[in-house]
């Protein structure tokens, strides 16, 4: 008989005792992140969210999403290429196909796993990736997990791109958000096209705050840059914000999306989105087609947010979608300004160190447009109100 004793029982500090003062670390400079479940019924102005067009709980969306959980089940059961494919992604598939102007569409289980499966799959014959200083981190990580040679360019930059692309032999892929996460600034999408043009790369652009905003009727940023079913494009999104539901989708050339069945290590091995998210998220998109002009509506809310929050002084940067940054004095200013929001009834987002690429801090506005007038009146006061003074 084995008489040694458990390892729960020996003597020593554990292998996880250095996560007390990595958490100390983050306590002294203020960037300790907290979960903050919210109620279901919560009072909160929602700034916060991503629900652009306001379909989250929208009736039509909800119905759609409750109907596709009795009919389908509660989750997918397997794998897209076991059992986790239903009618209804590929009813999903077909019809964001059809409103973006793509070739084809394939539903992931997450935007985050949808940008792994395009940046990885799409290099995986080795070659260059360009990408933008100021990409989301999902793309970050698939350039890191591509292990293909990657190059950050400066935010914003075509001519980096053009000099990072002259001095390369071989395929390669510029890699762009299309509607920056932090400022909400937009890429020069036409710009970076051409760009690849010169030097034969392909353009992969992740449109999760495009879709639904940007372009003819929320085409997205494809749409509005000319681009759509361009054949050296590819576009990835996420149901999760514009669309009120959840998962995400690689929009392309068919050749693009059979590769990604075949390749793509997030599609092959991840369970298939949940019936609900999909039929909610096709919900949403009827709804859409149906009301273009939630789209233009959601944009001038942001504007209104941008035009009255400089008007006081505030530093806000424009928004080219619905995207409003409000710059803090420091990360503690940031927090505590945040803070102040909530008590009053705001729900604000509050970006920070790590997490920004530029380190600066700032409050991160998200316009709707089911927003009130009164709604954006009481939001603007609250935050000029509560901002840091001094």
């Amino acid at each position: 008989m084995n008489s040694t004793p458990p390892a729960a029982h020996r003597s020593g500090p554990g292998p996880f005792a250095w996560l007390t003062e990595q958490d100390a670390v983050r306590r002294r400079a203020g960037l300790r992140r907290q979960l903050r479940p919210r109620g279901a019924d919560s009072a909160l102005l929602d700034l916060a969210g991503n629900d652009y067009l306001g379909l989250t709980r929208h009736p039509e969306v909800t119905r759609a999403g409750a109907e596709a959980c009795l009919r389908w089940g509660a989750g997918s059961t397997g794998s897209r290429l076991v059992t986790g494919s239903t009618a209804l992604h590929a009813e999903l598939e077909a019809e964001l196909a059809d409103f973006t102007g793509a070739e084809a569409a394939l539903v992931f289980a997450s935007g985050y796993a949808a940008n792994l499966a395009a940046v990885t799959a799409l290099t995986a014959g080795g070659g260059l990736l360009v990408s933008d200083a100021a990409n989301h981190a999902s793309l970050i990580d698939g350039c890191r997990l591509s292990r293909a040679a990657t190059e950050v360019v400066p935010h914003a930059d075509p001519d980096a791109v053009r000099k990072a692309l002259s001095g390369h032999d071989g395929p390669a892929l510029v890699v762009s958000d299309s509607v920056f996460s932090v400022d909400g600034d937009a890429a020069r999408l036409g710009e970076l096209a051409a760009v690849g043009r010169e030097f034969g790369a392909g353009l992969l652009v992740d449109d999760a705050h495009g879709l639904g905003v940007l372009g003819d009727g929320g085409r997205g940023a494809l749409d509005a840059a000319g681009l759509a079913g361009a054949p050296d494009v590819v576009c990835t999104a996420t149901l999760s914000k514009s669309l009120g539901a959840q998962g995400g989708v690689v929009l392309g050339p068919a050749a693009v999306i059979e590769h990604l069945v075949n390749a793509a290590r997030t599609f092959i091995f991840d369970t298939g989105l949940a019936p609900a998210a999909a039929g909610a998220a096709l919900g949403a998109l009827r709804v859409l087609r149906r009301e273009p002009e939630r789209a233009g509506r959601a944009r001038a809310v942001a504007r209104d947010f941008h035009r009255r929050l400089v008007a006081t002084g505030l530093d806000a940067t424009a928004p080219d979608a619905c995207v409003v940054s409000v710059r803090a004095p420091s990360p503690e200013d940031a927090v505590a300004w945040a803070a102040r929001c909530r008590e009053e009834g705001l729900a604000v987002g509050c970006f920070r160190p790590p997490s920004v690429p530029d380190g600066i801090s700032r409050l991160r506005l998200t316009a709707r447009c089911d927003l009130t007038g009164a709604e954006v009146d009481r939001a603007v006061a609250t935050i000029v109100r509560t901002a840091p003074r001094g």
